[in-house]
């Protein structure tokens, strides 16, 4: 690993942050043409005046008072398996202020053990939603926040920092976490192309690192995630002016991606996938050493010892001193040495006494060939001969 080194939803309803009547979880009914009334009662026994309006309208308020009454009392087991849960501690703007996934958010965010001892407390933090830059806890309970509405969320360590633990915060292995969260923002994450390329790098390499934080954690799929977003940044068409050597800073940064993407996919028995990161980033820096030990690493778990081998040799020639690389080829031209031993003993096992039966046919066939050479060589003699007393006859003649 390199230290240094989602989403539908109707782009309309992303902008006006409305939801539509199919969106909103609301039954209703469609109509057959035949049940439509073409004449529409005269005004005045129409009903729908000033009154009732004001009357559907007081009970639509009371309505939504109800409901967010029902819900700062209720506990929301989000997962329904208990161990993540929300309670509204202050409402929001209603369901229409919801959030969506790829949108960028801010929040305020205080985290403390289940005993009320204080880890963190966080001002104005952004994140993009569903793209795996937060703990899952809050990725998956922000989607389900009105705006302005405050929640108090617990949940199991599973959701939050896991077996392993967190140094920054200081959260202990295995350790279930009470959060409180304020959502304080929501607004579309810009379009990727108009970027200038210092943001786009800034971008690519905050996505990255968050994949290395993952990868850490042994969130091995997560961190595959977040290469992958990263990837898109870097790969995205550019509008805007790009020089040379941000270009080259670009490429640097994917070529870490794939390269870490093909660590996680390892990790994951994704052996075609890491095969073909190795390859996309060797295709950029060919002599790229990383990537050449991880291909050297994938090649010989499918059993393509040779150009395991090989691709392993032309690592350790750019840098002969790395002892990784050493240890892993010396270790797999042993294994592919023994496979071979056991490849020719099992040969000799089906074909009976290869070695004997091939001796008998060496002696034979040597046998025959010094017999047809002491024929050749009689024949020869004979002709020769004869070809002398002619010339002697004819030279007396």
């Amino acid at each position: 690993m390199d230290a240094s080194d989602g989403h539908e939803s109707d782009p309309s309803a992303k902008k006006s942050g409305k939801t539509s009547l199919l969106d909103s979880g609301e039954d209703f009914e469609v109509l057959d043409e035949e049940d439509i009334d073409d004449d529409l009662p005269p005004l005045e026994d129409a009903g729908g005046g000033d009154g009732d309006k004001a009357e559907n309208e007081e009970k639509k308020n009371a309505d939504e008072e109800s409901e967010a009454s029902e819900q700062l009392d209720e506990w929301l087991d989000v997962l329904g398996n208990d161990q993540l849960k929300k309670k509204v501690l202050e409402a929001g703007k209603g369901r229409g202020s919801r959030p969506q996934k790829g949108q960028n958010v801010e929040i305020n965010l205080k985290t403390s053990l289940m005993d009320g001892t204080l880890v963190e407390e966080q001002h104005n933090l952004p994140f993009t939603l569903g793209d795996g830059d937060i703990t899952q806890a809050l990725d998956l309970t922000v989607q389900l926040m009105e705006m302005g509405e405050k929640a108090l969320i617990h949940t199991d360590a599973k959701y939050a920092y896991g077996a392993r633990g967190s140094l920054e915060p200081e959260v202990p292995p295995n350790t279930p976490l009470s959060l409180e969260v304020e959502l304080l923002e929501a607004t579309d994450a810009p379009d990727v192309e108009l970027m200038l390329p210092s943001q786009r790098i800034a971008l690519a390499i905050r996505k990255r690192e968050r994949g290395n934080v993952h990868y850490q954690r042994a969130d091995y799929a997560f961190a595959v995630n977040s290469y992958s977003i990263a990837l898109q940044i870097t790969d995205s068409n550019s509008k805007v002016d790009i020089s040379p050597e941000e270009e080259e800073e670009l490429l640097d940064v994917k070529v870490k991606c794939l390269n870490n993407m093909a660590a996680s996919q390892l990790k994951l028995d994704h052996y075609d996938a890491a095969l073909k990161s190795c390859v996309s980033a060797l295709a950029h820096q060919p002599d790229n050493i990383k990537a050449l030990f991880r291909m050297g690493k994938v090649l010989a778990l499918q059993g393509e010892y040779t150009e395991a081998i090989q691709t392993l040799r032309k690592a350790l020639k750019l840098e002969p001193s790395n002892k990784t690389i050493h240890a892993e080829l010396s270790k797999l031209v042993k294994k592919h040495s023994e496979q071979r031993g056991a490849e020719q003993a099992m040969y000799k096992k089906m074909l009976g006494n290869p070695t004997s039966s091939s001796g008998i046919q060496k002696s034979r066939a040597k046998s025959s060939w010094g017999l047809s050479w002491k024929w050749l060589f009689g024949a020869t003699a004979v002709a020769i001969g004869g070809v002398a007393l002619s010339v002697v006859i004819a030279a007396r003649n």
